[in-house]
């Protein structure tokens, strides 16, 4: 491809109105915070003055089996909490997304999807709690170890089948028609030997006005989707990038390397949450590991664990970013484009072209919009 030239200064057009972008991204911020926060005292003040106790109790006088105790005491808690983060939740993901005009959903439907969320996870939730009390019992100190191979395993099957079993259950799929588009597509695909089983358009604009992209999948579930609003609102040339950004993202191997990551993770996050676990279980009076009343112990050690660890991902998570980015560059040798791409998809999703670099290290998964685009200066175009 013929070099392009330089783009001056292309990041520093986003600033002069980044002041709402900042606004919108705080808030969302804090709300999260607050509503994490509320769900983690709320977890320990049970525990401490012995609230789970007498949950506990109150499943027991209802039934004599301790799997069934298990699944009416974690009922009761999850009301509790959902309950306390009901207005957080709300304010979050309803209030502030129709203020700034980011959202289509009218109340019944942001209600619908959140019970649909609900409904999805609830048997893989409940699998894995049944399955996390059985270890328990049975392997006593050593249940980290089977239920760290099941979570793996589930990963995987997750990887591969969530994009045709799950994800249409909230959005509905369809091939890419716009032929000229799908022509662009394909011979990005075919000068990469690549080879994708679907590139797909999902009516995202149904619930928000934001714009989208991903691959999803492993194995022969492995799809790019892009959202309609995408489709609609971005040139042909400007969707080229994104593709081939996300096609980077597939070259790099940035799927399998987040599945074995999160495996890792899991592996070495349970071990320490164990030990953490019948440590922290004579200091709240607790006697047993198949304590009930105990278990919300686990999940605080865990929310720890991951308020730790999620910066050390977000970093992983920012290089593969990078590297998708260079990798669109080179394919399509298109800079102008990918940088006016990445322009609209600050503004429409109002993010923050440039964050404080803190927050950016401890909560973004992805580099700033103005570091991307600075990088994307920097490089050369063959």
């Amino acid at each position: 491809m013929a070099p392009e030239g330089h783009v001056p200064n292309a990041a520093h057009s986003l600033f002069p109105a980044s002041s709402k972008a900042k606004t919108y991204t705080r808030t969302k911020l804090i709300a999260g915070f607050a509503a994490s926060g509320l769900s983690f005292v709320l977890l320990l003040l049970l525990v401490k003055y012995g609230y789970t106790r007498e949950i506990e109790s109150v499943s027991r006088s209802l039934t004599d089996n301790d799997y069934l105790v298990l699944l009416i005491f974690a009922f009761f808690i999850g009301m509790l909490e959902a309950v306390a983060t009901l207005p957080l939740g709300y304010y979050s993901s309803y209030y502030i997304e129709h203020r700034y005009n980011l959202s289509t959903q009218s109340l019944g439907r942001w209600a619908w999807e959140r019970l649909k969320g609900f409904l999805v996870t609830l048997p893989i939730a409940s699998g894995l709690l049944l399955l996390l009390y059985f270890c328990l019992a049975t392997y006593a100190d050593l249940w980290w170890l089977p239920v760290s191979i099941t979570i793996a395993v589930l990963s995987v099957v997750l990887a591969r089948f969530a994009p045709v079993v799950i994800l249409p259950l909230f959005y509905k799929f369809r091939p890419i028609e716009e032929e000229s588009l799908k022509d662009r597509i394909l011979n990005l695909c075919s000068r990469a030997r690549v080879h994708v089983d679907g590139i797909f358009t999902f009516n995202m604009s149904k619930n928000t006005k934001k714009v989208n992209a991903g691959f999803t999948g492993i194995g022969k579930s492995k799809r790019i989707i892009l959202g309609d609003t995408l489709v609609r609102e971005f040139s042909e040339e400007e969707i080229e990038t994104v593709f081939a950004h996300e096609l980077g993202h597939y070259k790099h191997g940035h799927i399998v390397i987040g599945i074995l990551t999160g495996i890792i993770s899991t592996f070495a996050g349970l071990f320490l949450v164990a030990h953490l676990y019948e440590w922290s279980l004579r200091l709240f009076g607790f006697t047993s590991l198949t304590e009930i009343a105990a278990l919300p112990l686990l999940a605080l050690w865990l929310a720890l664990f991951g308020l730790v660890t999620t910066p050390i991902g977000n970093m992983l998570s920012r290089r593969h970013e990078h590297q998708a980015d260079a990798y669109a560059v080179q394919q399509t040798g298109n800079r102008q484009a990918f940088i006016s791409a990445l322009q609209k998809l600050a503004r429409t999703n109002l993010t923050d072209p440039e964050p404080h670099p803190l927050i950016e290290f401890l909560f973004h998964s992805h580099p700033s919009i103005a570091r991307r685009i600075r990088t994307i200066e920097s490089l050369s175009v063959q």
